[in-house]
């Protein structure tokens, strides 16, 4: 989210949040064997397309508790935060306390499986507002190699919690 008079690029032209954008995009695609975007383009014009799409895609790195790395448009606005909040912000604070060891499962669940496409869950904003998310996909963030680099989500189903 850009601020009025803030002269800070766009987070999705920023050269790592391009690469975490072709990363999140190809490893989609070898696992799940679909698109998650429409796929031509440049790198810059598909991490565009990733950062304006309309439903949530958020990820995380394999650091020993894990911080968020890329939040496209939706999610930002979903979690209420910019993109320099959210690169400061363990993923882990996205679930309550109480919803902390289900997402733990989910995460180990999608370790090894690669990914799980029928997540539903209960998760929290900065502010402390509750939501659930329905039919979320949850992916591991594979390179070329095979080395894993966190795992991301993606949904466009949620219902916001008294």
């Amino acid at each position: 989210m850009k601020r009025r008079g803030a002269t800070s690029p766009e987070p999705w032209s920023r050269p790592d949040w391009v690469a975490r954008a072709r990363l999140i995009i190809e490893s989609y695609a070898t696992l799940l064997g679909r698109s998650l975007i429409d796929p031509e383009g440049s790198d810059i014009a598909r991490a565009e397309r990733l950062y304006r799409t309309p439903f949530v895609v958020v990820a995380h790195g394999t650091e020993v508790d894990p911080m968020l790395s890329y939040g496209n448009d939706a999610a930002l606005r979903l979690w209420e935060m910019d993109a320099d909040v959210l690169l400061r912000t363990p993923s882990r604070l996205t679930a309550e306390f109480v919803h902390r060891e289900e997402r733990a499962r989910l995460l180990e669940r999608t370790r090894r499986e690669g990914f799980v496409d029928d997540y539903s869950g209960v998760r929290i904003t900065r502010t402390g507002r509750r939501f659930k998310i329905e039919r979320a996909i949850v992916w591991n963030l594979i390179d070329a190699a095979g080395t894993i680099h966190g795992q991301a989500a993606t949904f466009d189903q949620w219902t916001p919690l008294g």
